[in-house]
């Protein structure tokens, strides 16, 4: 590993993924797939959409790194992601399943971050997101995975919270 910045994202990464796993595999079936709203993600849909989106993440910053030029990233409307969590495609699948998935994720981002260099990470490649434009690989890292997983671990507890009210 490169830097502090991988350690920290590992770390992160680890820490994370336990605590979404811990929480819900406290919580009963009916409650995962409890759906707030027609707006709302139910806590499914957000184990469903981490189970493809890092794998997804992990694979552009491995892209990169074989083509510097090569165009990162989809958008909210991507035709994967947006199937990835459809209703068909989450009743398919069992709470177990996915969450063995999310397990192999650290596994997955270690392996990606113990092959990159400072070199490597300092890479900027373009975005096929205009918000983003030209971006480091060190930025997927911090805000499309360590940041990403954070954050549906916070929509995770406050889907929690809207439950047990």
């Amino acid at each position: 590993m490169a830097d502090i910045l991988q350690v920290n994202a590992l770390e992160s990464v680890k820490k994370t993924i336990d605590q979404i796993d811990n929480c819900v595999r406290g919580l009963s079936e009916d409650k995962i797939r409890w759906k707030p709203s027609k707006e709302e993600w139910s806590i499914m849909q957000v184990i469903v959409h981490l189970g493809e989106a890092i794998p997804f993440w992990v694979q552009e910053i491995r892209n990169i790194k074989m083509n510097k030029d090569y165009t990162w990233g989809r958008g909210l409307t991507d035709e994967t992601r947006v199937r990835a969590i459809s209703k068909e495609k989450v009743n398919g699948l069992s709470v177990e399943e996915i969450l063995k998935k999310l397990s192999h994720i650290p596994f997955l981002v270690e392996e990606t971050l113990e092959s990159l260099t400072a070199e490597d990470l300092d890479i900027k490649a373009p975005s096929r997101n205009p918000r983003f434009k030209e971006k480091t690989v060190g930025f997927i890292v911090d805000h499309l995975i360590v940041e990403h997983i954070e954050k549906h671990y916070g929509q995770i507890q406050r889907l929690i919270k809207k439950i047990s009210n």
